[in-house]
Parts: C-alpha cells; structure tokens; sequence
C-alpha cells in the first residue's frame, strides 16, 4: 500500500489522492458507525430518527446521551455503542493520518540516507 523506504517520495498529486482515498475511507467507517447508532437507538430505544442521530452523533463525537434511555435493551446497546465508539474514534483517526505519518517517516529517512 506504502512504498518502500527506498524507494523515490511519491509525487505530490499521488499523494493527494491517497489522502483522499484514506479520508473518504476513514469518513465511511464513521458513516457506518453512525448508522449503527441511529438504527440501534430507533429499535432498542424507540427514539424517533432524528432523536437517535442526535444521540448517536452525540455518542460517536464523545460528548454522551442526549436523552434519556429508558429501556434497559436501550441502556445496555449505549453502553456497547460508547465503548465501539471511542474504538471508532481512534481507527478513524490512524487511517486518516496514516500518509501523513508515512511521508513524514518516508521523507525522515530520504534526508538521512538511510
């Protein structure tokens, strides 16, 4: 996925386009867990739609509940949703800056002929 040490620093416009490729990437995996939490809130909870991706947004972002849970089905899936969540949050984030990281690494080891 990565060039090698040795090899050349991708050029600037391939670069581009692998940081789009990570960011449409990473954006998906948080899509997707928001999805997760506005289904599971709608089922488990019975909050309207708009209700649930309130709170699965709220959830997802770290900044916790909304309203009120009062199902224990409900209370148990946030629960399970925040921990997923703070996962989430994480992995979204090393794959958004995972070329960042790599061509700073990349370019570190080109100045230092390594």
């Amino acid at each position: 996925m990565f060039e090698h040490r040795k090899d050349p620093l991708l050029p600037r416009q391939k670069y581009l386009r692998r940081l789009a490729r990570h960011g449409l990437f990473s954006f998906s995996i948080i899509f997707i867990s928001l999805a997760i939490g506005v289904i599971g809130y709608h089922a488990l909870e019975g909050l309207g739609w708009v209700d649930a991706t309130v709170n699965a947004s709220m959830i997802l972002g770290g900044m916790g509940p909304v309203n009120q849970l009062h199902t224990t089905a409900g209370k148990l899936f946030a629960s399970a949703y925040a921990l997923f969540s703070g996962i989430i949050f994480l992995v979204a984030a090393a794959v958004l800056f995972a070329p960042v990281f790599h061509r700073f690494l990349h370019k570190f080891h080109l100045d230092t002929g390594r």
